[in-house]
């Protein structure tokens, strides 16, 4: 098999080449034939990339959606200046749209057209998006953005007159769509009073407005797949969550999918088998192990230990690493070593234990500083400033199942967006790279602190 994010470009590829959305199974077999994978790796990168797919339910069955956080620099459109370290993409939204009147002349589009560009290829590299083609990166952008697409007429959906209730009728500058189909909910199907395609009026709006004809005919689909987006993004309930959206067990269409999602295993360590105080011994649920973390492979069968584990813990405990340095060469963006799955398991984390709890994980919080070194929330920066918050505060929130956390510093206001781990200001449309790495702990350390655990109680 291909290596994983080799697979999750291959599958974002079949996405878009189907409008950015298929079903489960028609992606499963697409990617079958392309990549030669099983179906226990398929299950695997469907269920540990919701950060990539997002699962729809779709009658009986499921469908898939194309996902990234990767969005076009606002300030770069507007032609303002941006900062040095933005992790957005400066192009320009008209070329997005195929249809910038600017670079069909003589006279050069004073914003970039190249996707490869230095800045451009670095993110795109980043989020496993490289190998796109332009056309297959374009619908992504579209619809998980909504900044890019045009504004559906709320008006238009209400009242029964042909324009609904939208007193501008032809003259109007949004877009007339039925919003229940959009949402994949209309029940009136060909019956409905509102449409459900672009009409001639809406086309003509939407070229003037830059947007290609290719680009008119799938916006339909990419509204639609918008709306499934936006409302895993904004839902508040547990449902939301990747692993509730997955299928359910008894769901007798899904295949393998459901199998592997039966699986109850746990991934926490046992902190009193550390301690050697579980009175569960064999019987316990959680993992036994002598350390409070545990590096594990999947050959397509088993988990099985790596060598050297408190190496990689090491390396993954540091902020600035992608790979551990060692010969078993882990990949901590893709949590892959080579084309295997790789998983880490620990003790729970600090803030869901008293204080006086040992060996519990110790979880920190950083965001990628102005020179693109890396800082822990709470830390002080080259210019004496702080946050508002530390890495407690942001662990609190995030095991808690909240979304996202606003934090200060200086004069500046920031979201920390726990979905795909990114700092934004909304002010001024910039975002930065967050990180969740543990505190280093060596083997050492937990020997010495278990013989003293021992001492106490002895």
């Amino acid at each position: 098999m291909p290596s994983i994010s080799s697979v999750i470009l291959q599958a974002t590829s079949c996405l878009c080449e189907r409008r950015g959305c298929m079903q489960l199974q028609q992606l499963q077999q697409e990617l079958q034939q392309r990549c030669r994978m099983t179906n226990e790796d398929f299950i695997y990168i469907i269920q540990n990339c919701p950060q990539r797919f997002l699962l729809v339910p779709d009658g009986e069955s499921y469908s898939v959606v194309g996902r990234t956080s990767l969005r076009l620099c606002g300030a770069y459109s507007r032609g303002e200046r941006c900062g040095g370290s933005c992790q957005q993409l400066h192009l320009c939204r008209f070329y997005v749209f195929g249809n910038c009147r600017f670079g069909k002349g003589r006279k050069l589009c004073k914003l970039s057209h190249d996707v490869s560009s230095k800045h451009n290829a670095g993110l795109l590299r980043e989020c496993t998006l490289h190998e796109l083609q332009e056309d297959e990166l374009f619908l992504l952008l579209l619809q998980n953005d909504p900044q890019l697409l045009p504004e559906v007429c709320v008006h238009y959906n209400k009242g029964s007159a042909p324009h609904g209730g939208c007193r501008f009728q032809d003259s109007c500058s949004k877009l007339h769509l039925c919003q229940h189909f959009l949402q994949g909910v209309c029940r009136f199907g060909p019956r409905c009073r509102r449409q459900h395609a672009v009409d001639l009026r809406s086309q003509s709006v939407l070229e003037q407005r830059g947007l290609s004809r290719q680009l008119i005919r799938d916006l339909p689909a990419i509204y639609r797949n918008a709306q499934y987006l936006n409302a895993a993004a904004t839902a508040a309930s547990p449902a939301a969550s990747p692993a509730a959206a997955a299928p359910a067990a008894d769901d007798p269409d899904c295949g393998e999918f459901c199998k592997a999602a039966q699986t109850d295993e746990t991934e926490e360590i046992c902190l009193h088998f550390i301690r050697n105080s579980c009175r569960f011994q064999d019987g316990c649920r959680q993992v036994h192990f002598h350390l409070p973390y545990k590096w594990e492979v999947y050959d397509g069968r088993c988990w099985s230990d790596l060598e050297n584990m408190e190496e990689i813990e090491r390396d993954y405990c540091n902020p600035a690493k992608t790979h551990s340095s060692d010969y078993q060469r882990v990949d901590f963006v893709t949590m892959t070593m080579e084309s295997m799955p790789v998983r880490r398991l620990s003790t729970v984390s600090w803030v869901r234990k008293p204080p006086h709890y040992s060996l519990t994980t110790q979880w920190l919080w950083y965001y990628r500083a102005e020179r693109g070194g890396w800082l822990e929330y709470g830390q002080l920066d080259e210019k004496q400033r702080s946050t508002s918050v530390a890495s407690r505060t942001l662990e609190e929130a995030f095991v808690s199942g909240e979304t996202e956390v606003q934090v200060v510093k200086g004069q500046r206001v920031y979201v920390v967006s726990f979905r795909d781990m990114y700092q934004r200001n909304h002010k001024h449309h910039t975002k930065r790279s967050v990180r969740r790495r543990p505190r280093f702990v060596s083997r050492a350390e937990v020997d010495k602190l278990v013989a003293d655990l021992r001492k106490c109680s002895g």
